[in-house]
């Protein structure tokens, strides 16, 4: 006890001042207790020993600097037991090699467990300063270097292992269990031994065992089953691994088998005669496909190959069905064929190709390419359009109707000529809606929309243009009945007054009406002319229709819907009985061509032959001579006397067509061209040839010969200039 005034000292230890002296013979009697214990653990007697007492007998040792002594003892010691442990194994025989392996090899785990916790204190203080391999990590390289890399056994090892692979593929069923701890206990060993003592040798063989499959069955199968088999390879190898190898080792198995089976024959399988890629195409055949995608898709330039050939395959297919003579006759079979092609790739890229994005590309591209191989297109393409618009068309639907005019679509913006596209398009929307035989007006706004969208307003507000005359005519034609009273006596008529501009009209030749309607006619031109200043009216007679009553000398009475022209001449037979086709064309002034198509339609379509023709032939000669058919009859009342509404041009058509679409090109390339060159100033002449295509590609392809043309026209009339030092270059002049 201190007393209260006391100042407290703390408590000090002090080393004994005297030397403490140890048994000499401590490590001996220290080690030989270890020593005995780790035998005990070995031979599976671990249950009697005390690990406190042993711990403590070890964290003396290394307490009293014998850690170095007792590090190398472990070491003697855990090798004498190991090379008993090898004994054993190099002495199993067959099947049991790797049973006393993992045998050998558990009860080594177990041990090595029980020692690290006796040499706990040596672990966390002697082998850190020093620098030593930790005891458990000693006791893997312990096992590896006098086990696993034992001349006798490593060899064996590995030839094992291959072997139960190689059975296992060829169909026998193998221990994989047994596997599994085995390559297991390479992992253990550390990624250098599993990847130098089975990884690296298992790929080398098989890429050996692949090539030779290869070449085998290359040979006797189909494009298709190989595939097949490849596919069922990789699953197999992917699924090997996951049972008994690192996870790593299927990116590296999975790079030889498509190497070898795969990479290796890529050419000949995508191009084997009658089951290779074009014939997977040719016959639909989408698990083959898919197959074929999927897999090549882990191939260095697999999927552009297979892109390639689909791409050379449907340019092909589609030169042969757009240039075939057979197919150029029906317009619309010929666009309804374009649009099945179109569906079948669409499709097979979608399912089969993953909707892949440069394959929807190259479709594109293909297709551009071989429609426009054909300068129809653009005529057939609105042809197809027309017959699917008119009334009466068979479609389930207006949503099919959509579908379809939404692929038609399509179809256009591959066009590279839009501006032809467009000019036959007007053309055979104003004999739709003048004929009366227009789809229904959401069905015409909607392709209007779908063009505005490809093509810009400028070209829809034209054709909206053609509903609004089609609406102001209606009103004017009630103005002009009720203007007057006595029209009662004239033939009752309904007049289209068509915009010039919005029309796609022709100057054509007036034929001769009849005078009852002449009379009204010339009624409703003053009546006309007297409300609107300043305007003009031609009649353009080759776009009208008629109604006209008839009796026939069998006392039959029917109605007949007619063209103007065959009003016209069915209204001669009113005061003659027989007229030759010269009588006729001299009384109508029709053009011969409708004349003849006229007389045709009147007298050689079967159930509509209101004339009769001597002689009876298909071509109409200059002296035939046309009668009434006193003997016709018919189921209806009011029979429909038609010509085909949208037809092929004949080649003179053809022509002037071309050479007007030819003539509305010249200004928009020279609006472009002066664009460019007002903004850019000074430019060169290959500069603008390629600025003028880039901006004028949406609407057509125009020719650089046009281009140079074009450019010599705005010089000379003092818009452009030519550089005096380089003529390939110049000058806007502002």
């Amino acid at each position: 006890m201190m007393s209260g005034g006391q100042k407290k000292r703390g408590a000090r230890i002090e080393p004994f001042r005297h030397r403490v002296e140890t048994d000499p013979k401590f490590f001996d009697k220290s080690w030989r207790k270890l020593h005995d214990a780790i035998r005990e653990i070995y031979n599976h007697n671990a249950s009697g020993l005390s690990f406190e007492e042993l711990y403590r007998t070890a964290y003396n040792m290394v307490l009293h600097k014998f850690g170095s002594r007792l590090y190398d003892k472990l070491i003697e010691n855990m090798k004498e037991h190991l090379e008993e442990m090898r004994a054993c194994v190099e002495a199993a025989q067959g099947g049991l090699f790797l049973e006393e392996l993992e045998r050998k090899w558990n009860e080594h785990n177990k041990a090595l467990t029980m020692i690290r916790d006796i040499l706990m204190y040596m672990d966390r203080t002697y082998i850190p300063t020093n620098k030593k391999t930790a005891v458990f990590d000693l006791g893997l390289e312990l096992w590896r270097d006098t086990i696993v890399r034992s001349p006798m056994i490593q060899g064996r090892l590995l030839d094992t292992l291959l072997e139960l692979i190689h059975r296992e593929r060829t169909g026998e069923v193998i221990n994989r269990c047994l596997m599994r701890t085995t390559t297991k206990m390479l992992m253990d060993l550390g990624t250098s031994v599993y990847q130098d003592d089975f990884e690296r040798p298992f790929l080398d063989v098989s890429a050996s065992f692949y090539s030779g499959e290869s070449q085998q069955f290359i040979d006797r199968y189909s494009c298709g089953d190989y595939l097949k088999l490849a596919e069922r390879r990789l699953s197999e190898e992917s699924e090997r691994v996951s049972q008994y190898m690192d996870v790593k080792t299927n990116e590296k198995i999975t790079a030889v088998v498509v190497k070898e089976m795969l990479a290796n024959h890529m050419q000949r399988l995508i191009l084997m005669e009658n089951s290779g890629l074009v014939n997977m195409l040719v016959e639909d055949r989408y698990e083959d496909l898919t197959r074929m995608y999927t897999l090549f898709n882990h191939v260095p330039d697999g999927l552009t190959t297979i892109r390639s050939v689909m791409m050379s395959h449907i340019k092909d297919t589609g030169k042969s069905l757009v240039t075939d003579p057979e197919r150029l006759k029906d317009p619309v079979d010929f666009v309804q064929r374009l649009l099945n092609e179109k569906d079948k790739y669409d499709n097979i890229i979608n399912v089969a190709f993953n909707s892949d994005k440069s394959f929807l590309n190259a479709l594109n591209s293909s297709f551009e390419h071989f429609i426009n191989l054909n300068n129809r297109s653009p005529e057939f393409i609105s042809l197809f359009v027309d017959d699917k618009l008119r009334k009466g068309v068979k479609e389930a639907n207006e949503d099919d109707l959509e579908t379809v005019l939404d692929k038609v679509m399509m179809l256009f913006r591959y066009l590279q000529e839009k501006d032809l596209f467009e000019k036959y398009y007007k053309q055979h929307l104003a004999k739709r809606l003048l004929s009366g035989k227009a789809a229904s007006d959401d069905s015409e706004r909607s392709m209007l929309v779908k063009l505005k969208t490809e093509c810009g307003y400028q070209f829809t507000s034209k054709l909206e243009g053609m509903f609004t005359d089609l609406k102001t005519s209606q009103d004017t034609t009630q103005g002009f009945y009720g203007s007057a009273s006595d029209l009662a006596d004239y033939p009752t008529i309904s007049v289209q007054i068509l915009t010039t501009g919005s029309w796609p009209t022709q100057p054509c030749n007036t034929c001769n009406l009849p005078p009852e309607v002449v009379a009204v006619s010339e009624r409703f031109r003053a009546y006309y002319l007297g409300t609107h200043n300043g305007r003009r009216l031609t009649w353009q007679t080759n776009m009208g229709n008629a109604d006209i009553k008839a009796t026939f000398g069998n006392g039959s009475k029917h109605e007949l819907n007619v063209s103007t022209y065959q009003m016209c001449v069915l209204m001669l037979f009113n005061s003659s009985d027989v007229l030759t086709y010269r009588e006729i064309e001299q009384s109508t002034a029709i053009p011969a061509a409708d004349l003849k198509r006229c007389l045709q339609s009147l007298a050689l379509v079967k159930g509509k032959q209101v004339l009769r023709k001597e002689p009876m032939s298909r071509d109409i000669a200059d002296d035939d001579s046309f009668s009434v058919n006193d003997k016709f009859t018919s189921k209806l009342f009011k029979v429909k006397i038609g010509t085909v509404v949208a037809q092929k041009e004949t080649d003179p058509e053809k022509l002037e067509t071309r050479q007007r679409v030819e003539e509305d090109r010249k200004p928009q390339i020279e609006a472009a061209i002066v664009r460019i060159m007002k903004s850019r100033r000074v430019l060169d002449h290959n500069s603008i040839m390629t600025e003028v295509t880039k901006q004028l590609q949406p609407r057509f392809l125009p020719n650089p010969v046009v281009i140079k043309k074009r450019i010599e026209s705005l010089i000379e009339r003092e818009f452009l200039e030519r550089d005096k030092t380089d003529r390939k270059m110049y000058r806007y002049l502002a």
